[in-house]
């Protein structure tokens, strides 16, 4: 049977080459997943392993924010480590040296002005430049120049550098947390740092430069202790512990640091890994249908060969059997080349989602055991399990009756089942989906109600799909009936002569289209729900933020409402606000010029009413806490939730409008709300404005404000794209991912074509000699194509669409404005893109069934 097997496949290679193609990709993906995983994984311990080198004991401040001698916040950091810590350790027996340093961030304007990682913050990196005895810090080697040892001076790691374009010599401009300083570039460095590396700033300073701006003179975040040979580790930790004060440090071994980060690292690529792995499974479950229609339709087509196999003795089970190592050994060939294919997979990934923002370090490819083995063991068994079913088919074959039968039709008994089947699976998994639609949180149980109610919903229509094909199919054929006339016909009857056949290729690409429409469903309602609520109510052309948390100056409003151009310009903040039981959000600003860069809508009163302590309500508030325009409140005000120790003061209520994201809960003057904020600062600025002024007035903004890199400013266009950002990476992910079931689903397509050509040889033979020419033959292919894709296309979206519809609702708690809107040009570009894919698959296959002889097809074999 081994032999009966190797000549099969030998025999039918040409067949089975899409099958391979399927399992190749499928593997592939698995392969790339598990080596990305592996190299990762790696890249991230090799970077903090350099990081770590050297380090025996690591002494951590905790950060605490000091205020200064007039009494207000500086935004500095006060750290319990100091010089004179760092020099009694450096005593300690045992230690070689000690290294201090002071931690922050620096972002850059590069030399034509524009913010460089503005939107990154966390990767804009700035420490100090510690040299040694030969004038250089052995930490970030010199590329160029030399290390910044005075208070005007400054280095850049190289790729900033040139990503900034500045040269040694030139004046650069940035900004920690205020306003835009500038200092000479005097060199240029190299750095492992993985999010250097990933695309992130490095920025050098002199020791006392960097604790001028992110602690106080003499005080460091972090000092670094390396050990002479031969010191016990642990001891020398429990040392310098001693040394350390009671609270606001603490000193970790460098073994229990690197496993700390190690863990880190394996936690955060695990996350990872599990979403890839999910949509490498989605491809191999596509497949798992085009491997079993290939066998089946191959079993057809040789049920001749297996009744003389069975007539001249051979058993049921050494039938299975040899059905069985054909498609191991297809499994094996194509895991093969899969793996080598998930290689170049893994190489591309991390440029790939890199360019999201992910911040991947580089690194050599790593392969361990795990990769090829998983890999092998997936595809073969893949492969195996969807050709059981098959073989046990070809088992029954009785060895007189199928000598006289080339392709029969599945008993009307089977399909019954299968329907009936199909039925309860549909009905509870549309049952589970509209109670997850009465859902409005996305907490975990939640989300697993939702995961198995949509697997049921898919399996239960992929069941039903034979049933579901008739009607479907046979409205398509009134139409290619109509519009083609014969061909059209006989491809209509050629889809509906064996449902299951159908079915299964129409599945293939049903599932990979009902997942990519959810997705495309749900992130339009989420974009738009997004995007109301980046503008709601907002009538501003611009909104001035700061990219780190101290906010504005509380006279930034003024300075921009003298820009030419400008027609208003509202400062705004916030504080807590706790009244009556209910806690909210009061928003503090000029009522006048907040009038005219937001839109509200009043129920009573006005804005004009507002003034030194009478504030108005958004209706939500208002029937939350029974006020009503009139009432006195005794109100608590303070930083975010907070307010339970904070003194009361008396609010009069004089007005009601309706909520809106740019007003909050309540709306005050700004002088009532200001001091109960954090940073006694301004968090955002509203810009109307004049007529026929917004264009430019961003340059004019900017430069009124000090041009600072860190400074924000833009308009409704930029704030939707900016908020709409991570759902525009996600969803292009997604589609990436899900890119590869299509394509497979691709294929199942054009190897179904090609097998039925090759099963209808006689048939087409036969229409040749009645006068059906080649370009009608050509025609029927490619119609019966396009019919089958579009069936699926048809059972994806409408399947994609219901999901995606009955999940929503387990957005509603994070996006207030979200409801189910149907993106009608992307369903129907999906429908053209099933209708291209019904004509590109039956190229081939076309182009194969026209080039038969006519004579020789109609000879009896």
């Amino acid at each position: 049977m081994l032999r009966t097997a190797l000549r099969n496949v030998f025999a039918h290679k040409a067949r089975l080459i899409m099958t391979a193609l399927a399992v190749l990709l499928g593997v592939a993906f698995v392969s790339g997943t598990l080596v990305f995983a592996g190299t990762t994984a790696n890249a991230l311990r090799n970077a903090s392993a350099q990081s770590l080198k050297g380090v025996a004991v690591s002494v951590r401040a905790e950060e605490v924010t000091d205020t200064d001698a007039a009494g207000g916040e500086d935004g500095r950091r006060t750290s319990a480590l100091d010089g004179a810590l760092a020099r009694k350790i450096g005593r300690l027996p045992g230690v070689a040296s000690v290294r201090p340093t002071v931690n922050g961030e620096a972002t850059l304007a590069a030399k034509d002005g524009r913010p460089v990682n503005a939107d990154s913050n966390g990767q804009n990196l700035a420490t100090n430049y510690l040299p040694g005895k030969d004038g250089k810090d052995s930490h970030f080697p010199l590329k160029e120049g030399r290390g910044p040892v005075a208070p005007g001076e400054l280095a850049l790691d190289v790729k900033t550098a040139e990503k900034a374009r500045y040269r040694i010599g030139d004046t650069v401009r940035f900004a920690t947390d205020g306003p835009a300083l500038t200092k000479k570039l005097v060199g240029t460095v190299s750095t492992d740092d993985p999010r250097v590396t990933a695309g992130g700033s490095l920025t050098l300073f002199d020791t006392s430069t960097a604790q001028q701006l992110f602690l106080h003179p003499g005080q460091f975040d972090e000092i670094a202790v390396a050990a002479k040979d031969g010191t016990d580790e642990s001891a020398l930790t429990d040392q310098v512990q001693v040394l350390l004060p009671k609270k606001g440090a603490r000193a970790t071994s460098g073994t229990d640091l690197a496993a700390e980060q190690s863990a880190q690292i394996a936690e955060n690529t695990t996350s990872l890994t599990k979403t890839l792995l999910v949509f490498a499974g989605i491809a191999l479950f596509v497949g798992v249908f085009i491997i079993a229609n290939t066998f089946t339709m191959l079993i057809a087509q040789r049920s001749r060969e297996i009744a003389l196999m069975r007539a001249v003795g051979a058993s049921r089970r050494q039938v299975v059997r040899s059905v069985l190592i054909e498609a191991a050994l297809l499994g094996v060939v194509a895991s093969v080349a899969g793996f080598a294919l998930g290689l170049g997979i893994a190489t591309a990934m991390r440029p790939l989602l890199n360019t999201t923002g992910a911040g991947l370090p580089d690194g050599p490819l790593v392969i361990t055991p795990a990769a090829p083995l998983s890999s092998l063991a997936v595809g073969v068994l893949v492969t195996v399990l969807a050709a059981w079913l098959p073989s046990r088919k070809a088992a029954k074959i009785a060895p007189v009756a199928a000598l006289s039968s080339v392709d029969q039709a599945p008993p009307a008994r089977a399909l019954l089942v299968r329907n009936v089947l199909g039925t309860l699976l549909t009905g509870a998994g549309v049952l589970v989906m509209l109670y997850v639609s009465t859902l409005r949180t996305s907490a975990e149980s939640n989300l697993m109600v939702a995961m198995l109610g949509s697997a049921l919903t898919l399996v239960g229509v992929i069941v039903l799909a034979p049933l579901l094909s008739r009607p479907l199919i046979t409205l398509a054929g009134k139409v290619t009936t109509r519009f083609f006339g014969v061909s059209g016909k006989l491809a209509k009857e050629n889809a509906l002569r064996n449902p299951r056949r159908t079915a299964a290729t129409a599945s293939a690409l049903m599932i990979g289209l009902a997942l990519i429409t959810g997705l495309t469903v749900g992130g339009y309602s989420a974009q738009l729900a997004m995007a109301d609520e980046a503008t709601q109510g907002l009538a501003a052309d611009y909104k001035v933020t700061n990219s780190t948390t101290r906010g504005l100056d509380t006279d930034a409003a003024d300075k921009v409402a003298r820009v030419p151009g400008v027609a208003a310009a509202a400062p705004v903040t916030s504080a807590g606000l706790d009244t009556r039981g209910r806690y909210g959000v009061i928003t503090g600003t000029d009522p006048k010029a907040f009038g005219k860069a937001a839109r509200l809508d009043f129920r009573a009163g006005s804005l004009r009413d507002i003034g030194p302590g009478r504030i108005a309500v958004s209706d939500e508030f208002a029937d939350q806490a029974g006020l009503g325009v009139g009432d006195t409140i005794n109100a608590a005000m303070a930083t975010g939730m907070d307010t339970g120790k904070a003194p009361k003061r008396k609010l009069t209520v004089v007005g009601i409008y309706a909520k809106i994201r740019a007003a909050d809960d309540a709306l005050g003057t700004l002088t009532d709300v200001l001091p109960y904020t954090g940073s006694k600062q301004l968090e955002n600025v509203l810009v109307k404005a004049e007529p026929g002024k917004a264009a430019g007035l961003e340059r004019k903004i900017r430069a009124a404000l000090g041009d600072s890199p860190l400074l924000k400013v833009r308009s409704q266009e930029q704030l939707i794209k900016e908020n709409n950002g991570s759902i525009t990476t996600v969803l292009n992910m997604m589609y990436g991912l899900l890119g590869m079931a299509v394509v497979i689903a691709i294929l199942g397509v054009v190897n179904t074509l090609a097998m039925s050509v090759f099963e209808r040889t006689r048939e087409i033979g036969m229409l040749r000699a009645i006068g059906l020419d080649r370009s009608g033959i050509k025609q029927m292919i490619r119609l019966e194509s396009v019919v089958i894709s579009l069936f699926g296309a048809v059972l994806g979206i409408g399947t994609g669409t219901f999901l995606a519809w009955a999940g929503g609702g387990l957005t509603t708690s994070s996006m207030q404005e979200y409801e189910t809107v149907l993106p009608w040009e992307r369903l129907g570009t999906f429908l053209a893109l099933a209708l291209m894919i019904g004509v590109l698959a039956a190229i081939w296959p076309a182009r194969r069934a026209a080039r038969l002889n006519m004579l020789q097809s109609i000879q009896p074999s």
